[in-house]
């Protein structure tokens, strides 16, 4: 199970809204200079992100506006939605590009490159499919763990 915190800005009927803050142990990988995760981390770091978290164990009205939060999100959905997102179009381009070649006659590179193009498209159009339909999937949402810390309430002088 992978953890993140972060900090409730909305509340829903049925979740929460949690921004956090991109972090990365690039710091400390001795390749960061010559990655290409790297050179992301440095464009983005710091940035917010707004996610959407099912309320778990407890109900909506357990959390309040600004607590502290940990969230978390299965390790399985981190990898088939990997899987469904780099692999999925792939296949789907080889497949068209095969397709076109052994199903139609003419200039097998051009109709190789069109079956491709066909494929891929396909491809992105399926992951978008999937994306759509498991958008409120319970399965596919991170959730909400516990209340790391409540929100500071403002001090008032006499």
């Amino acid at each position: 199970m992978l953890t993140e915190s972060g900090r409730v800005v909305g509340l829903e009927d049925d979740g929460v809204w949690v921004e956090t803050i991109r972090r990365s142990t690039c710091g400390t990988c001795a390749a960061q200079k010559g990655c290409g995760h790297g050179l992301l981390h440095r464009i983005s770091e710091g940035k917010r992100g707004y996610i959407r978290v099912l309320p778990g164990e407890h109900s909506i009205d357990h959390y309040k506006v600004d607590d502290q939060v940990l969230i978390s999100i299965p390790e399985e959905v981190i990898l088939r939605g990997s899987l469904i997102a780099y692999v999925m179009p792939l296949v789907a381009m080889l497949v068209g590009a095969l397709s076109a070649v052994n199903l139609l006659s003419g200039n097998e590179d051009l109709l190789a490159v069109c079956g491709a193009a066909v494929g891929l498209a396909f491809g992105f159009a399926l992951v978008r499919w999937h994306g759509t339909r498991h958008r409120r999937d319970p399965a596919f949402q991170p959730v909400l763990l516990r209340v790391i810390a409540p929100p500071v309430s403002p001090v008032t002088l006499l």
